[in-house]
C-alpha cells in the first residue's frame, strides 16, 4: 500500500510533488477503475481539499478553469456561446453521476485520444497553466498532450488550471461525436468548431478540430484556412474534401476501422461548418 496525501494548500502540494512520483487524484473517474484489477500500491495525491481549485474565473480577458471544476460546473457556469461546444462534450461524458465528478482538468491529463474535452479546448485556443515549486509555466493545449496518454507535465508539475481568452462576441462553437450509442460511449470520432465573424460579416477566425481519429486531436488547417476571409454560408461544407484530413491517422479498433473513422470525420466536419455558418 502507497502513500495517500491529501494537503489543503497548494504550497504542500507542490512540494510533495517535488519529492517523488504520484498518482494526482481529483475526480477520480479516470484513476480508479484503471485499478479495479490491482491493489492499489503507488503514492497517491488527493488535491480535492485545495479550496483555490474549484470556482470558473473570468478576470482580464481570460476564463480560468481550476483543477477541480467538473462537467457540471460548466454546464451550469453563464459562458458565452463559443464555449455551447464544451458543454456538449460535458453533457455526452459518461452519466449525470461523472459529469458531477470528473474534472475538465483530468479529461485533459489523462490524454485518451477519445477525450471529448480535448477538441473542444483545442478550438477555443486554450491554455494549460503548470504549477511547481521553481514557479508557473503556461503551454498551449494542442502542445500539452503528446500521444495516447501521455503529456509534458513534468512529474513535480501540477497542472493547477485550464485558461481561455474571452471570446469575442460573435464567436460560435459547436461539437459533434459519433458512437454506437448516444450516451455512455467511446466517440469513434467528434469534431469540434469554433468561428467568429468580423464587422463585415466575413469570418475572422475558425478553429476545426478532430478527435478519436489520430492519437492527439488534429486541426484541419486546410479547411480553417479557406473558411477565413469567407462570407458564412452553407456552400463553404460542400468544399471540404478527403485530402483535407490527409493528417489524420485513425486506427482499426472494435468500434470501428481506420476507413469508417476517416468517412465518419469527414462526414461531421462538413456538418460542423454547416451548423457554424448556418
Amino acid at each position: 500500500m502507497g502513500t495517500y496525501l491529501r494537503p489543503d494548500g497548494l504550497g504542500e502540494a507542490l512540494r510533495a510533488l517535488s519529492t517523488g512520483s504520484w498518482t494526482i487524484l481529483a475526480g477520480g473517474t479516470d484513476v480508479y477503475p484503471a485499478r479495479v484489477e490491482r491493489p492499489p500500491d503507488d503514492d497517491v495525491l488527493d488535491v480535492t481539499a485545495l479550496p483555490e481549485m474549484r470556482s470558473i474565473t473570468v478576470a482580464h480577458g481570460v476564463i480560468r478553469i481550476p483543477a477541480l471544476a467538473t462537467w457540471t460546473d460548466v454546464l451550469r457556469h453563464d459562458l458565452p456561446p463559443a464555449f455551447d461546444g464544451l458543454k456538449a462534450a460535458a453533457r455526452a461524458i459518461g452519466g449525470v453521476q461523472i459529469q458531477n465528478r470528473g474534472t475538465v482538468v483530468g479529461n485533459l491529463c489523462n490524454a485518451s485520444p477519445a477525450a471529448d474535452g480535448l477538441p473542444n479546448l483545442m478550438a477555443l485556443d486554450a491554455r494549460v497553466e503548470l504549477m511547481s515549486r521553481s514557479g508557473p509555466r503556461e503551454v498551449p493545449v494542442g502542445g500539452f498532450v503528446t500521444g495516447n496518454r501521455r503529456t509534458i507535465r513534468r512529474p513535480d508539475e501540477l497542472v493547477t488550471a485550464v485558461l481561455v481568452p474571452l471570446p469575442g462576441g460573435t464567436a460560435r462553437s459547436t461539437f459533434l461525436k459519433l458512437g454506437s450509442r448516444a450516451y455512455l460511449v467511446i466517440s469513434i470520432a467528434m469534431v469540434a468548431g469554433v468561428l467568429a465573424v468580423d464587422d463585415d460579416g466575413r469570418i475572422a477566425t475558425a478553429r476545426i478540430v478532430v478527435g478519436a481519429c489520430s492519437e492527439v486531436p488534429q486541426r484541419i488547417e486546410s479547411v480553417e484556412a479557406r473558411l477565413i476571409g469567407s462570407a458564412p454560408e452553407p456552400g463553404l461544407a460542400s468544399g471540404i474534401e478527403p485530402e483535407d484530413l490527409a493528417a489524420l491517422a485513425p486506427i482499426d479498433d472494435v468500434r470501428g476501422s481506420a476507413e469508417y473513422r476517416r468517412t465518419a470525420a469527414l462526414t461531421l466536419v462538413r456538418r460542423a461548418v454547416r451548423e457554424l455558418v448556418a
